[in-house]
């Protein structure tokens, strides 16, 4: 491969890359983003938590009784819609990381052939020198 040729599939993985995202996409994106972090996991238990002791305080009119049916609905529906949508952001960086990949292996055989081509070239000179190992 030419370096004109490593240039352009170089100028194109990075348009790959940074081409536009749609809206759904940078929303997964950022759903991905925040639910996989501490501030996500602390905040839903706290919410977990307050949700529980309001209800069986009854500091409030008890509207979801023990077993927590209303919550459990809550949080199976939170699960339904979170895990696909999770799953297309993981989806499109695994894209993006199958594109790096190829660039990167592609730029290892170009080297893998330079380095050969100059092995064959110190060769030849040290057989024209007489010098041999």
């Amino acid at each position: 491969m030419k370096k004109k040729e490593l240039k352009k599939d170089k100028n194109s993985l990075q348009s790959i890359l940074r081409s536009k995202t749609s809206f759904g996409q940078k929303s997964a994106d950022i759903l991905a983003k925040y639910a996989g972090s501490w501030t996500f996991i602390i905040f839903f238990i706290i919410f977990l938590i307050i949700w529980i002791a309001i209800n069986i305080y009854a500091l409030m009119n008890v509207w979801d009784p023990y077993p927590f049916i209303l919550l459990n609905l809550i949080l199976s529906c939170l699960a339904a819609l979170q895990a696909p949508i999770i799953l297309m952001s993981q989806n499109r960086q695994a894209q993006k990381d199958r594109i790096k990949a190829e660039y990167d292996y592609q730029v290892n055989r170009r080297a893998e052939r330079k380095i050969e081509e100059m092995i064959r070239i110190i060769n030849k000179i040290e057989k024209k020198s007489g010098k041999k190992k």
